[in-house]
């Protein structure tokens, strides 16, 4: 029976096994040893681990280490939800990227979920009216890992980025729940309206490489788009898209395409990819 002072402190699965991971890759490379103890095994929760390195990462000449770290501590520490967020997109990196071998490689060298995680503390920024500060953080992390999401935008948990270079993602856009996208995908408008003018991508959704998906169109549920293609419609539930302008081609082929991160598009088309 449990003492009525007793304080059951719940058990951190993504952060235990981290940690493990840290300490069997000092064993066996110690001249990572000081990047590793710095980076994960000197915090207590992935929480502080991550504004660490956000800190590390984003700090420059117009703003310091010390100073961005106490900002993401306190991020962390008054929205539950970003500690959470990043759990599930370290999961996702890990489950859906074949050269994602252990839960520690997206924390210290991945700068898709790098990228995302600081995205979030931007976007808490945002939200709370911090709005200078927020266009700050998106400058540095554009020009510290070549992504570029406005803290505007709205993203779900469970995303995962692979490889990260060249991505876009504009100020209304709204991306769902485990969703993945590739390199160099564009979620822009299509001129210069001030308005709600960014797409909006359901759960479930793959993005592949260099596709571009333009204005206040609504990706459906796990749907996939092809590598190059030029999304300007809305794309229904469960459908392959692919083409300039894009169109259907087809059926997602499976109920989760961005877990499965099936690229082929069809049976009869093996040299033809959507990443």
């Amino acid at each position: 029976m449990t003492r009525p002072d007793a304080t059951i402190h719940p058990v951190d699965f993504v952060w235990g096994r981290t940690c493990d991971e840290a300490r069997d890759a000092v064993r066996v490379e110690p001249l990572l040893g000081g990047l590793i103890h710095a980076a994960v095994l000197h915090h207590d929760t992935l929480e502080k681990a991550l504004a660490f390195r956000f800190a590390a990462k984003l700090s420059s000449d117009g703003m310091s280490e010390q100073a961005l770290r106490e900002l993401a501590d306190a991020a962390y520490a008054l929205e539950p939800d970003l500690g959470a967020a990043a759990r599930a997109d370290m999961v996702a990196v890990f489950e859906r990227d074949p050269a994602c071998h252990r839960l520690l490689e997206p924390l210290l060298y991945f700068k898709g979920f790098q990228a995302i995680q600081a995205y979030r503390i931007g976007n808490w920024l945002w939200r709370d009216g911090r709005k200078d500060l927020a266009r700050y953080v998106q400058m540095r992390v554009s020009e510290a890992f070549g992504v570029d999401v406005h803290p505007g935008a709205r993203m779900g948990r469970g995303i995962m980025i692979d490889h990260a270079h060249s991505i876009v993602i504009g100020e209304t856009a709204v991306v769902g729940d485990n969703v993945s996208m590739l390199h160099s995908v564009t979620l822009g408008g299509t001129g210069k309206e001030d308005d709600d003018r960014h797409p909006k991508i359901g759960n479930g959704v793959l993005i592949g490489a260099g596709a571009h998906v333009l204005g206040n169109i609504h990706i459906g549920h796990c749907s996939r788009i092809a590598a190059g293609s030029v999304v300007l419609q809305d794309v229904a539930p469960k459908k392959t898209v692919a083409g300039v302008p894009a169109r259907v081609v087809g059926e997602a082929g499976c109920a989760q395409p961005s877990i499965m991160m099936d690229q082929l598009i069809g049976m009869g088309s093996p040299d033809t990819t959507i990443g």
